[in-house]
């Protein structure tokens, strides 16, 4: 290997095979000291495989590491914190009923000589670090009260407890608005000027163009190229992403029936998250629900799916006077939801893609079969041909989910409930934590499904996304309903300054 002053780390020819599935192939990566050096790729192109390596949380079958040109093996996550690797995680893993000053020093708290912990010094540590990006929060407040921005910057600050060389950020603008994000860049420039080199994980390619200096590109496991952020745009990194053009151009369907209401919300009201929703769907519409965390969004798509009760209000299916008080009644009308949490509420992630697939419709599959067996075959044939109409890439019908990338999963969660052929579909953040490819994929099958005729509601913080894929775009500010706006008169500028009470 030859030797370069600059550079932190070096990936040098790992290969990772799972069963059935090369999840990286010879992969070759730098890291300069003091940058931030952001990884993109369609989901599946490995870069979580790639910081698990370098977390010692998977082994690679061949290839070396090295950290200031010293050959390293990194076989455990404690060999990876002692060579100087911390990793912050999309799914935050802190412990919300401890304190602060506990969340950072977990397993390393300060002790004295019979083993109690010294917590005056714990609190006196975390109050400095806390100091570092001026934040005035006391280390003794459990991180439960805490918003989820500073549940991040806690996060980023249990991983630098064991003062890293190395931060590695996967997704960790996933569950910020606008202005917490803002807040986060500052903190990694912070941590930019202090010597420590980052690798920042995204989908959101903008960020990219904010934060990062270099960038290096992934697909299908193997490196495709490293650039300079500045020399750049973004079609061109799409474009080595994914190989093909990605249109998020809206295109006007001639499909919609607006003579057929499938869907009427009557003045519903819920004491804490909304009031006096009212809207109609149509027969093959797309309406798009935006709004700020907290508008109330995905508490009213609870609501009609029978997840949450409401305190008054009506609902009409096809014309139909009907009453949702549960799940089960909402699956029964034709009414489907797939959560904005698939890992939390959406898919059982520990079984296979054949399991998942039926849960909405077990009472279909063993209807008629003796003591509830049901038949291997009619899965097998049943899920295949999900597989096939949505795209899931997967080696097997009998891979389990959690080993699938997050566009995957969430292509299986929507075949789920799409199987069960609804009248309704609620769709809470299609394409939270999924590449620019498969969100394409997924508004694609989102499209197709209303050209059927049912009418499909869209809930996405993605701007671009709710233009993109909406015919008609609903805004939520505070709980209430504040716009109603079709595709033609919509924009960015005009749907954030309704979600923010700027336009009346």
């Amino acid at each position: 290997m030859e030797i370069e002053k600059d550079i932190i780390l070096e990936v040098e020819g790992i290969t990772k095979e799972f069963p059935g599935v090369t999840a990286l192939d010879n992969m070759h990566f730098k890291l300069k000291k003091g940058e931030i050096h952001a990884i993109v790729g369609e989901n599946g192109a490995g870069k979580s495989t790639l910081m698990h390596i370098l977390g010692g949380i998977y082994k690679p079958n061949s290839g070396n590491i090295y950290i200031e040109n010293k050959k390293v093996k990194l076989n455990n996550p404690v060999d990876a914190t002692k060579a100087g690797i911390g990793i912050v995680f999309q799914e935050l893993s802190l412990v919300r009923d401890l304190s602060v000053a506990e969340n950072i020093f977990a397993n390393r708290q300060p002790i004295n000589r019979v083993n109690f912990i010294k917590f005056s010094s714990m609190y006196k540590e975390a109050e400095k670090m806390l100091d570092t990006f001026n934040e005035d929060i006391d280390p003794r407040t459990p991180v439960k009260y805490l918003s989820i921005d500073k549940r991040q910057l806690v996060e980023i600050l249990k991983a630098m407890s064991s003062n890293p060389k190395i931060l590695i950020l996967d997704e960790p603008t996933s569950s910020l608005s606008a202005s917490e994000i803002e807040r986060l860049f500052i903190n990694i420039e912070t941590l930019k000027s202090k010597g420590i080199s980052i690798i920042y994980i995204s989908h959101h390619l903008q960020e990219i163009f904010k934060i990062a200096d270099r960038v290096t590109i992934l697909k299908d496991g193997k490196y495709v190229d490293t650039l300079e952020v500045s020399k750049v745009d973004e079609k061109k990194l799409v474009n080595l992403m994914v190989g093909r053009e990605i249109s998020h151009k809206y295109e006007k369907r001639g499909n919609i029936d607006r003579k057929n209401i499938v869907l009427k919300v009557d003045k519903l009201n819920h004491d804490k998250f909304y009031k006096d929703i009212s809207f109609e769907l149509y027969k093959g519409e797309i309406v798009g629900f935006a709004g700020l965390v907290g508008s109330g969004r995905t508490e009213l798509a609870k609501s009609i799916f029978g997840v949450l009760k409401f305190q008054s209000g009506k609902f009409y299916l096809e014309g139909q006077d009907i009453k949702i008080k549960s799940p089960i009644d909402a699956m029964e009308k034709g009414i489907a939801y797939t959560s904005e949490d698939r890992k939390e509420e959406g898919l059982f992630l520990g079984m296979d893609i054949c399991a998942n697939s039926i849960v909405p419709q077990l009472k279909k599959f063993s209807q008629g079969k003796a003591f509830g067996i049901l038949n291997e075959q009619e899965l097998t044939n049943y899920t295949s041909e999900l597989i096939k109409k949505f795209h899931v890439s997967t080696p097997s019908i009998r891979q389990i989910i959690r080993n699938l990338s997050g566009g995957n999963q969430q292509k299986v969660l929507l075949s789920m409930w799409l199987g069960m052929n609804p009248k309704v579909v609620i769709v809470d953040e299609p394409t939270k934590g999924i590449d620019v490819g498969a969100r394409s994929e997924i508004y694609n099958i989102l499209r197709q499904l209303a050209s059927t005729g049912v009418g499909v509601i869209v809930i996405s913080s993605e701007l671009v996304d709710i233009l993109s894929i909406s015919d008609r775009i609903l805004v939520m500010r505070t709980g209430e309903l504040v716009a109603s706006l079709n595709n033609d008169e919509a924009n960015e500028k005009n749907i954030i300054e309704y979600a923010t009470g700027v336009r009346k």
